[in-house]
């Protein structure tokens, strides 16, 4: 018997995180919308980028954004042997710093794009003689003006403050944008992800009952490694901005140093188990968990869930490892959207939070 599906974002009725549920069950429906309509125009921007012939790429965005920057990083690195860096923007924006950026492709991801910082960076970058790129939910925005090359990502308007459906079509755009970067096409191998990710949001019902064993959690860790890094982090944002509890994000290397020692039987490890080489390499550090009693919920294979204390297991076979970090995300979202009503709050509207964050 399947879940009650949650309330649609034009529900008006008076349900604390109606606006974030709905959104979060938009994204099958999104990532298929890519695929159809967006991947041609991603293909296109990819090639008139590859043959510029980029040497070097820079990586710039905030918050949720960042996370999805930083699973391009991997992307970039590891299929295409480009290396890439993370931006720091204060340095042109507050300390005027002008490097010299020919040959180096800058990209820029934001949901609204209209960070004041993010704008007067990328300006910045351009004139700087880099090839500017922006990844963005918003065509019209400052951002895309300022920038040589846009793409849209499609996700349709986002009204919760906590970025849901944004953040798996950044995923998804990039993904397809790398691909094409590469020569190659890349829907074929995503095609499997709607029907996936539904059958993932389907299971509300199982991630509500594991969210009662967090509700009164005064802390959480959050690990990972390889491509399911950035997933990790997205996780410990999105725990962090709803429920307000506290959670770390490391990669399971860090972890290993020196963190690991805050690790009790008391508070919550969540492990992103990618099934592929990234999993492979944290199962040194899911050991070393287990061996210190650690109350681990995973995120992954079902075999590795079965050796956890809880966790969620995820339909990753025949996915390619890269393209898991969108469903992955999926039972966290809805995780941080469980636990924070189950503690008697609204994750539509956080507190001292705003949709557009102008940062400078």
């Amino acid at each position: 018997m399947s879940a009650t599906p949650p309330p649609g974002p034009d529900d008006q009725s008076d349900v604390p995180g109606r606006i974030m549920s709905g959104e979060m069950a938009e994204q099958p429906a999104m990532l298929r919308r890519i695929l159809d309509q967006g991947a041609p125009r991603i293909r296109e921007v990819a090639a008139e980028i590859a043959a510029r012939k980029p040497r070097f790429v820079l990586l710039t965005a905030r918050g949720t954004s960042d996370n999805a920057a930083l699973y391009a990083k991997y992307l970039l690195e590891i299929r295409l042997g480009l290396p890439c860096g993370l931006a720091s923007m204060s340095t042109t924006t507050a300390y005027g710093a002008t490097p010299d950026l020919r040959d180096v492709l800058v990209i820029t991801v934001s949901q609204s794009g209209g960070s004041p910082d993010l704008v007067a960076s990328t300006r910045a970058a351009r004139e700087a003689g880099a090839v500017t790129l922006a990844v963005t939910n918003n065509p019209d925005s400052a951002l895309a003006a300022v920038s040589e090359y846009h793409i849209d990502i499609l996700a349709g308007p986002e009204k919760a403050l906590p970025a849901t459906k944004t953040y798996t079509a950044s995923l998804l755009s990039l993904y397809l944008f790398v691909a094409g970067l590469g020569g190659g096409d890349g829907t074929e191998a995503a095609s499997v992800l709607p029907d996936l990710a539904g059958a993932v949001l389907g299971r509300r019902a199982e991630v509500k009952a594991l969210a009662s064993r967090y509700r009164f959690a005064e802390r959480m860790v959050i690990t990972s490694r390889g491509y399911g890094y950035p997933t990790a982090k997205e996780a410990a944002l999105k725990l962090m901005e709803t429920s307000y509890i506290p959670a770390l994000s490391y990669s399971g290397a860090d972890l290993l140093h020196g963190p690991l020692a805050m690790v009790d039987n008391i508070s919550p490890v969540i492990a992103v188990v990618t099934d592929g080489r990234g999993g492979e390499a944290l199962q040194p550090v899911l050991d070393r968990l287990r061996g210190r009693g650690a109350d681990l919920f995973v995120v992954g294979p079902k075999a590795q869930v079965e050796a956890a204390s809880a966790g969620f297991a995820l339909p990753t076979s025949g996915v390619p490892e890269e393209l898991q970090p969108i469903l992955e995300i999926l039972p966290l979202q809805m995780l941080a959207y469980e636990v924070t009503i189950a503690r008697g709050q609204d994750p539509d509207s956080p507190r001292a939070l705003a949709k557009v964050t102008e940062t400078r």
